[in-house]
């Protein structure tokens, strides 16, 4: 179950065909308009330089090039800053446009988006970016509109790692293990039942925690391992690829529906682009960032799901048995 670039570049090709009608017509419209150029804001929370942040940009470049420079996108840091459920609740009133947001995050309003997190139902990101086009996922963004969300699209991170203060050799090592794991309910039961001790910390707060040795590990992807620089105090990576982490991209649905159809259209065209792009773009960091660090002199180990099944299959009964609508995307795409 896997994306070959080569059709990645096709998709990308295909809708970059896409952007050339819109942009005589968009350039068409605003020459005989005089109309004032616009700024939509996005919300972020990440930093500049992550793939999330790389899309948003991207995105903001098509929509430069289809509107001749009368639309822009204006990044919003705001919303690292006051945490998501906040970035969601000024989405909902339309004081803020977009957002790039965490899958977890949207789980409060459609529970199937914990699916994402069950550990091991994806091999890579070609598997996840292959599975954000199926019916299951699409269905997802298009109930968060119930919420006064528009669900656009996705933007992946990398696969979910381990980097350490000490070797990981086998699964017994996370015994007791103090390990910071993304604030979401099914990250901490994966822990736990791995008999960790998941900690809640803000990312810019690890290296601190690894340096007085209130955390032993991270569970990190290779993006923003590299980015933060985290294994220069945690010098052991275990690869386990244990969960996929995609970010969901939201409109206002308030914003959304007083645009033009024909305004709509460019902005959902120059997402789809980007969406695509990223999606390539992050199965090539994938390997340049594992390359790097082993440049960088980090110890890195593998260690497969075998291992680990128990623990697999308790989290995936608790989650499935507990939702049907995740059940049944679980049966998608889970490994035979």
């Amino acid at each position: 179950m896997t994306m070959k670039i080569a059709s990645i570049h096709a998709i990308c090709g295909q809708i970059t065909r896409c952007l050339l009608p819109v942009t005589a017509m968009v350039g068409l419209t605003l020459a005989t308009s005089g109309a004032q150029a616009k700024s939509y804001s996005i919300g972020m929370v990440t930093p500049p330089g992550h793939i999330w942040s790389q899309i948003s940009d991207r995105m903001s470049n098509n929509l430069k090039l289809a509107s001749h420079d009368q639309i822009r996108l204006r990044s919003s840091r705001m919303a690292k800053m006051q945490g998501e459920a906040e970035t969601i609740k000024k989405l909902q009133s339309g004081k803020l446009h977009l957002a790039i947001l965490t899958a977890g995050s949207l789980s409060s309003l459609e529970p199937a988006f914990s699916g994402w997190y069950l550990p091991y139902l994806f091999k890579d990101v070609q598997a996840v970016a292959k599975a954000t086009a199926g019916t299951d996922a699409q269905q997802m963004l298009q109930r968060l509109e119930s919420s006064q969300l528009v669900g656009m699209g996705y933007a992946l991170a990398g696969m979910r790692q381990v980097v350490s203060t000490r070797p990981v050799a086998n699964v017994s090592d996370f015994n007791g293990m103090k390990i910071r794991s993304f604030p979401d309910q099914v990250f901490k039961d994966w822990w736990q039942t791995l008999n960790a001790v998941p900690m809640q910390l803000a990312l810019l707060d690890t290296q601190p925690a690894l340096l007085n040795k209130q955390l032993d590990a991270v569970d990190v992807d290779l993006d923003m391992l590299v980015g933060l620089k985290i294994y220069r105090d945690a010098p052991y990576l275990t690869v386990t690829n244990h969960m996929a982490f995609p970010g969901v991209v939201v409109a206002s649905k308030v914003w959304w529906d007083g645009l033009t159809v024909d305004r709509q259209q460019m902005v959902m065209t120059a997402f789809k682009e980007a969406e695509a792009w990223g999606f390539q773009r992050q199965e090539e960091a994938e390997i340049n960032n594992l390359a790097l660090l082993k440049r960088e002199g980090v110890k890195v180990a593998n260690l497969g799901a075998e291992q680990m099944s128990a623990a697999i299959s308790t989290v995936i009964k608790r989650y499935t048995a507990a939702n049907p609508v995740i059940k049944h995307f679980y049966e998608q795409y889970h490994p035979r």
